[in-house]
């Protein structure tokens, strides 16, 4: 570090991770490095609160805005006050003090993640302690509850909220949130896994959200087809995920009144079938990103449906629908040409046909996911790597978790859907309270 920071004054980035750096380091990165921007740190434990406030000594690192401390449980950064951007994940032990004392830094984008000591006390004076905050990232902090909406609805900058995992969310604290001035600029809302809220949240969002482009409802389980009504409502929207929610072909085609949505995704939705994907897809020509995986009951139909009205698709995600076929592939290989990604692992009865329609057909592909592909040859997988940028295959059977053998019939336990899956990561999740103190959240 002594050579770099000699030899390369002009560092706008520097990241040093996962390295075992000590409070000397510290000291030479003010010595050297004045137009400092972005400086990671994280899982570094070997300086300590003393090394940090080097930062701020002489002419020191005045120009640093992004400082990631994921893992350094040893420190705070109240030294620091032009830090404006602060990363704590991979570290379960940081509590409520740690936003006490970052009260004299200009923050405006925060990110906890897997954290549970956090609680609803952190966020009782945000409007006074970082009015112009705008990004807040809460993902798998368990601690939060409906009093933490309410707390943050005061904040008129908000434009990105990301509360994933927040189990103990419901109905009562987003309607609070949704009252106050906070949803007038947010842009993006993730909800993801907070299955306790249901319609009347999506009813409100709908009419307090006027610039929301991104929304993400996954396993939000209690919403019905009465909260894709007004979903559709929302012009502004222009992604949204509805993956594993009890959406039905009727929802679907209620969604398609939309015609704007650019990325949608019905991941492990066992309601909907062909007649739900063709009756929205009629409608969404504007179609870039689709997810149906793990929707074992599609067929051909569905990829012929998005090859005539979905021509722009950059992104496909068909994994675990073991009904698709060379046949419907190769369609969709001489119409979609600006396709970009495409999952067809656990698709059992693709060939090495689809490999050679795809070089024909999707010049632009650079990212191909064949995971559980029994019928595609390595050889034929190894000359496809070297036309895309990444590739994933293996020819071993699905997993039972898929709910199908390695000829796509459907396993005897019925309880085996993928459901069941999503609910083991969920659950694995909210053990993560046993975890040790050196234990990383990943």
């Amino acid at each position: 570090m002594r050579h770099i920071s000699e030899g390369c004054p002009g560092v706008l980035y520097l990241n040093l991770s996962n390295t075992t750096i000590t409070n000397r380091t510290m000291r030479l990165l003010p010595r050297y490095f004045h137009n400092l921007q972005n400086l990671s740190l994280a899982y570094c434990r070997k300086f300590t609160d003393k090394g940090l406030q080097y930062l701020n000594l002489g002419n020191g690192c005045h120009k640093l805005i992004y400082l990631d401390l994921s893992g350094c449980t040893q420190v705070l950064v109240e030294k620091c006050p032009r830090i404006s951007s602060v990363v704590f994940i991979g570290s379960p032990h940081i509590s409520d003090c740690a936003f006490k004392a970052l009260s004299a830094c200009d923050l405006k984008k925060i990110r906890f993640e897997g954290n549970k000591r956090i609680t609803d006390a952190c966020f009782k004076s945000v409007d006074r302690n970082y009015p112009g905050i705008s990004h807040i990232y809460m993902v798998d902090c368990k601690g939060l509850t409906d009093s933490s909406l309410k707390s943050l609805s005061v904040l008129k900058q908000l434009t990105v909220l990301n509360l994933t995992n927040c189990v103990r969310i419901g109905d009562i604290g987003l309607r609070q949130f949704f009252d106050g001035p906070a949803s007038v600029k947010l842009r993006e809302l993730n909800l993801a896994n907070c299955s306790l809220l249901g319609d009347t949240s999506v009813i409100r969002l709908s009419e307090r959200c006027p610039n929301l482009h991104y929304l993400n409802l996954r396993n939000c389980e209690h919403l019905t087809d009465l909260a894709i009504e007004y979903i559709a409502s929302m012009l502004s929207l222009i992604s949204i995920d509805l993956s594993g929610t009890l959406i039905s072909n009727e929802g679907l085609a209620i969604l398609s009144r939309h015609r704007k949505l650019r990325e949608v995704s019905l991941s492990e939705c066992v309601n909907i079938t062909d007649f739900g994907i063709r009756a929205f897809c009629k409608t969404s020509l504007a179609l870039e990103h689709l997810d149906v995986s793990y929707c074992a009951q599609l067929t051909d139909d569905i990829i012929k449906t998005i090859a005539i009205f979905c021509t722009r698709i950059t992104s496909l995600h068909i994994a675990g629908c073991p009904k698709i076929t060379d046949g419907g592939m190769e369609i969709l290989s001489a119409r979609c040409h600006y396709l970009h990604i495409l999952d067809i692992s656990g698709c059992v009865q693709l060939t090495d046909q689809i490999l050679q329609d795809l070089q024909i057909g999707c010049k632009q592909l650079r990212i191909l996911k064949m995971q559980f592909c029994k019928s595609i040859s390595s050889a034929a997988a190894q000359k496809m790597s070297s036309v895309v940028q990444q590739q994933e295959y293996s020819s071993e059977s699905p997993p039972s978790w898929f709910g199908y053998d390695s000829e796509g019939n459907p396993l005897e336990e019925t309880h085996t859907k993928v459901k069941t899956y999503s609910e083991m990561i969920v659950k694995e999740s909210l053990s993560s309270d046993d975890e040790t103190p050196n234990s990383k959240h990943h």
